[in-house]
């Protein structure tokens, strides 16, 4: 339903980005980049090496250590016609995703296929990888599974090799479309954040990229400490909107892993909670709202879709304490230490954070659900950042520069 305001119009949340502030290559120094901090209105320029003495007092980091998969496959039929999978998530859909990067032998996996036209729904076709040095040979196929779901089965030999182990040879990591340019070697590397760890994205959490040990060492030295949760960042995150009115966009879903840890600390930190990156704060807000339906006694509490969050009144919706406790308690109850979750949350101005009190996050695409994000973080005050950042020749988008956000 269009509302007569104009507020959620796409066009609200555009700006004119040139093609030539988009970062094509990373920095040499991961954090030698420029930081943008905008604190209550204020805005001043800094080097995001010095991000530890900027953040508030006692602040609390949360990082996504997710690590980005070789997701793109490609296959040549005997015709000379290449068939390309990307692989986007494992079947089925509840499986961790680190468990089935762990699997042998073969695999169930949906993917986005190009060339798909030239595949028929009873062809395999096969990739055949050479040995390196005393590493043996890897023979690969791959046949539809599911043909109208996309879904496609991968087997291997040697069969003892794990999923994560076959494409580390056989792939090539995704990079963003609007990077415009094949993936170099040095990508595998620096398209990864330092401390990735998690296999699983097809995306880099790309506001983790800056940070480096001498940063970490620092944190520490400030007392500021950190905690890590995995959500696994989908091909959705590059998914324009495309609606004019904004609130009809449909929100990708992702995977997202909780561990008791995460709770615990989560709960010794509730004022002062800043997410790296706009996965993280999704994966925090989610949290809240999963404590909210496991209180509600509903069904499937840790599968959220983008339409809860502004659907439960206000005089339901419980502390954010009490939220988190709900949690912890489901888990320790199971005797479980770690939580799968899937959320499509979809933060949009009007939003009240719930634990998130800022982000440290880069500069994102013209009207993309990011900058809806930004916008409920901080208002229309997101326009004058943006402006802020391309006056002062700040580099955008995966490979750019940072900005630590304070409302």
């Amino acid at each position: 339903m269009m509302t007569e305001s104009n507020e959620w119009l796409l066009s609200q949340f555009q700006y004119d980005l040139p093609d030539e502030r988009i970062a094509r290559f990373p920095l040499a120094q991961r954090d030698a980049s420029k930081l943008l901090v905008y604190r209550k209105g204020q805005i001043s320029h800094e080097t995001f090496a010095n991000l530890p003495a900027l953040l508030p007092k006692g602040s609390f980091l949360v990082f996504n250590n997710t690590k980005v998969i070789p997701a793109r496959l490609y296959f040549t039929k005997p015709t000379g016609s290449v068939i390309e999978l990307f692989l986007l998530s494992p079947f089925p859909g509840d499986l961790p995703i680190s468990q089935s990067m762990e699997m042998t032998g073969s695999a169930i996996w949906q993917g986005m296929i190009g060339n798909r036209k030239r595949w028929k729904r009873d062809e395999t076709l096969v990739l055949q990888l050479p040995g390196k040095g005393e590493q043996q040979g890897i023979d690969m196929s791959v046949s539809w599974y599911d043909y109208d779901q996309s879904l496609v089965r991968l087997s291997w030999q040697p069969a003892d090799l794990t999923f994560a182990q076959v494409i580390q040879n056989a792939g090539e990591i995704p990079l963003p479309p609007y990077l415009k340019r094949d993936p170099t070697e040095a990508d595998r590397d620096t398209y990864q954040t330092v401390y990735s760890k998690q296999e699983g994205a097809v995306a880099a959490p790309t506001a983790g990229l800056h940070f480096t040990a001498a940063v970490f060492d620092n944190l520490l030295k400030q007392g500021i400490d950190h905690d890590y949760l995995a959500l696994h960042v989908g091909a959705g995150t590059f998914q324009p909107i495309k609606t004019e009115d904004v609130r009809q966009h449909h929100m990708h879903t992702e995977q997202v892993v909780y561990t008791r840890q995460n709770l615990q600390t989560l709960l010794q930190h509730l004022e002062t909670i800043i997410p790296v990156g706009t996965t993280s704060m999704r994966a925090l807000e989610s949290l809240y709202w999963m404590g909210a339906r496991l209180i509600h006694q509903e069904s499937e509490p840790f599968f959220l879709d983008q339409q809860y969050a502004y659907q439960l009144p206000a005089s339901d919706q419980p502390s954010v304490e009490a939220s988190l406790t709900a949690v912890w308690q489901y888990m320790l109850e199971r005797n479980q230490e770690s939580l799968v979750a899937h959320t499509g949350i979809y933060i949009t101005p009007g939003y009240k954070l719930k634990l998130c009190k800022g982000i440290i996050t880069n500069f994102h695409q013209p009207g993309s659900t990011l900058i809806l994000l930004i916008a409920a973080l901080i208002g229309d005050d997101w326009k004058k950042v943006y402006n802020e950042a391309l006056q002062n020749d700040y580099r955008f988008l995966s490979y750019g520069d940072s900005s630590l956000l304070l409302p």
